[in-house]
């Protein structure tokens, strides 16, 4: 079994789910080619992509436009969350997906008068069956990611308890007990903690997938191939998550129960 690999002989339908920050297509020679992006969601093979810093503005190059661009060539459908609007383009979260969207949504998680962030949450028919995917990409400073991290932890407590639920994205959390994380790992389990970033000597875990509930995550791990070394400074992180029927058992961590965590 590979490092970071779950099994848990789970036998109903599966689907793969990545989350990828593309650093704006820019990749380890400082050029931006969003082919070498499509290269990495190709070789990802997944059911839906999260997405962060996706540039998307008007140029000279049909691939200028990043977000339609990596739709066009994958045959999937895009759901922009973009947190900087341009006069002529945007920035920010995206969601690919192969599977029917049932409903979109919005949310700012902006920070006094830091970059603004925000998260983009929607639902997916995957296998016939709703799940609840929610995009982020947090800030930098602590104070920042604290404050998001509750914002985010709004969401997870209003949604129905018993719809199936991925939260995906960039954290930028550099500490492995620092409190978002803790805070995090308390209403959705805690997942493999895989490493990467920088792309070319992973020593950090930014990105995470978190999958509720926790014992429908059957497999994670961080893509490593010659392309999503190159493609940005950021490795791919791909889950594959059983698929559940509504009501088979939202489980929370041990001793958490909706509405239980603390944050102070």
């Amino acid at each position: 079994m590979a490092d970071g690999e779950l099994d848990n002989g789970h036998g109903d339908e599966r689907f793969g789910i990545a989350s990828y920050n593309i650093h704006g297509c820019v990749g380890l020679d400082r050029r931006c080619k969003p082919q070498r992006i499509v290269r990495v969601l190709n070789e990802l093979d997944c059911d839906a992509v999260a997405l962060q810093e996706v540039n998307s503005r008007p140029g000279p190059h049909a691939d200028s436009m990043q977000l339609d661009y990596l739709a066009s060539q994958t045959g999937m459908q895009a759901i922009a969350g973009s947190t900087i609007l341009r006069h002529l383009g945007h920035y920010g979260n995206a969601l690919l997906t192969r599977c029917p969207v049932l409903a979109v949504r919005r949310h700012d998680f902006s920070f006094s008068k830091r970059e603004p962030r925000g998260a983009l949450d929607v639902d997916l028919a995957i296998h016939g069956r709703p799940v609840r995917v929610i995009v982020t990409h947090l800030g930098l400073n602590p104070g920042e990611r604290r404050y998001q991290v509750r914002q985010l932890l709004k969401l997870l407590h209003v949604a129905e308890p018993d719809q199936p639920v991925v939260v995906c994205g960039d954290i930028n959390e550099w500490l492995p007990l620092g409190r978002p994380l803790r805070w995090l790992h308390g209403v959705l389990g805690k997942p493999p903690i895989l490493r990467t970033w920088p792309v070319w000597m992973p020593l950090l875990a930014l990105d995470r997938i978190w999958v509720r509930p926790r014992h429908a995550l059957l497999d994670l791990r961080a893509h490593r191939s010659f392309c999503s070394r190159m493609a940005s400074d950021h490795l791919p992180l791909k889950a594959i998550v059983a698929s559940l029927v509504r009501g088979s058992g939202a489980r929370q961590a041990p001793g958490k129960t909706e509405g239980s965590h603390k944050t102070d």
